[in-house]
């Protein structure tokens, strides 16, 4: 039961960088999606298009798994489905606990995509004694005072933590201390881990400020766009305005005229 907490992912033992394992997944989706379609070869433009990379850039990540692809051909799909599955660990069975059943952990509970991509909920944790029992997305709910025994029963390397911030470290504690290595953390927070435990955060609402700011800037463009170059000119300097000066007073030359009037400068 516990080989799912030994087994590691072959990516660091090979050096892949963490830029390139972070868009592994990205090459998988986009290949399975490929898969689906029975389309039996991709080219590095196409596969890189559907993954939103350009293609020189995959050529390079691919090099560290040690596919190079074929010249007039392109790369095998299915075959590229299973290397790179193999190199994130996914071609065995990850049990996971997901803590915190609110909506949110409720909704990922329910997620479909886990099961596909080699990821098994093995048990849902909540404190709330009234949630004890009840069945979400067909998993009963389990106490958290049970957390301990149920990650050292299946054998759980992953977990989820889908509290609230407040709750989030202690739960974290909790997690590692069982022997939990990988949390993927759901509570605005900044969690503090161990050396050797890896933690993905996932903040809805950061991601929704950064796209508010792209928002107001793209509005901002469109409002100077709207009003013209014009708008954006520099101001043309203030006219000055030239009064006669009294007679037999002088102005700014320090002169006389002929006529005793001096035309003296005043600011407008």
């Amino acid at each position: 039961m516990a080989t799912g907490r030994t087994h590691r992912p072959a990516t660091r033992s090979r050096g892949i960088p963490e830029a390139t394992v972070a868009r592994l997944p990205l090459y998988l989706r986009a290949l399975t999606a490929l898969s689906e379609r029975s389309v039996p070869t991709v080219s590095s433009e196409e596969l890189a298009a559907a993954a939103g990379v350009n293609s020189a850039k995959l050529r390079k990540d691919f090099s560290y798994l040690g596919s190079y692809g074929t010249r007039g051909v392109g790369y095998d799909v299915e075959y590229l489905v299973y290397q790179i599955s193999r190199e994130l660990g996914l071609t065995q069975d990850w049990p996971v606990v997901i803590v915190g059943i609110g909506n949110l952990g409720a909704a990922l509970a329910g997620y479909g995509g886990f099961a596909s991509r080699g990821f098994r909920v093995a048990a849902l944790i909540d404190a709330d004694p009234a949630m004890t029992g009840k069945p979400v997305a067909g998993i009963p709910v389990q106490h958290s005072d049970d957390l301990e025994k149920i990650i050292s029963e299946d054998g759980v390397s992953i977990g989820v933590i889908a509290t609230p911030a407040g709750v989030a470290q202690q739960v974290c504690d909790r997690l590692v201390a069982a022997g939990v290595t990988s949390i993927l953390n759901f509570a605005p927070t900044v969690l503090s881990v161990p050396d050797g435990v890896d933690v993905r955060k996932v903040d809805l609402s950061i991601e929704l400020q950064i796209l508010a700011f792209h928002e107001q800037r793209k509005a901002g463009e469109e409002s100077s766009a709207e009003e013209g170059p014009e708008a954006l000119a520099e101001p043309e300097p203030a006219a000055a305005v030239v009064a006669p000066a009294p007679r037999g007073t002088t102005g700014t030359t320090g002169r006389k005229g002929p006529d005793g009037d001096v035309p003296a400068v005043m600011p407008a």
